[in-house]
């Protein structure tokens, strides 16, 4: 099975955001050596708040780890079409989806279940991940 990763299980980890932060983190571990995707933008955003706030040298130090166990969507101009006509109110979500679907993603993982009600691609919280695959 082919996993994707949404931004906001990095947050919880980077952050330690309570009371994701244990979940979220059990999703990273288990990613190690797996086949698990994330969007480039991602790591835009990622860095933008967590050098705000987590500090410059503990986001870089978990934007290297991230790049080390995660793989990174081959996105373009037709992912960015295809999020805009996707029936999901949040375009950062939809690109989030449209980047899922370039790698043929068989779940996305994220804690914002509300938002992807309509993704083409099914989404899983991390606990039910962690229950059904860990």
């Amino acid at each position: 099975m082919r996993f994707f990763v949404d931004l906001n299980i990095f947050l919880d980890v980077l952050l330690i955001r309570e009371p994701h932060f244990k979940f979220s983190r059990l999703v990273m571990d288990w990613s190690d050596g797996q086949d698990v995707w994330m969007a480039w933008h991602s790591l835009a955003t990622l860095d933008y708040v967590g050098n705000k706030l987590a500090g410059k040298p503990k986001t870089n130090r978990f934007i290297v780890r991230l790049l080390e166990i995660f793989e990174i969507s081959p996105t373009d101009t037709r992912s960015a079409r295809f999020a805009r006509m996707l029936p999901m109110t949040d375009f950062e979500d939809a690109l989030q989806v449209a980047a899922a679907d370039m790698v043929k993603a068989d779940f996305i993982l994220t804690r914002n279940l509300k938002d992807y009600k309509k993704s083409p691609i099914p989404a899983m919280a991390p606990e039910e991940f962690v229950e059904r695959f860990v």
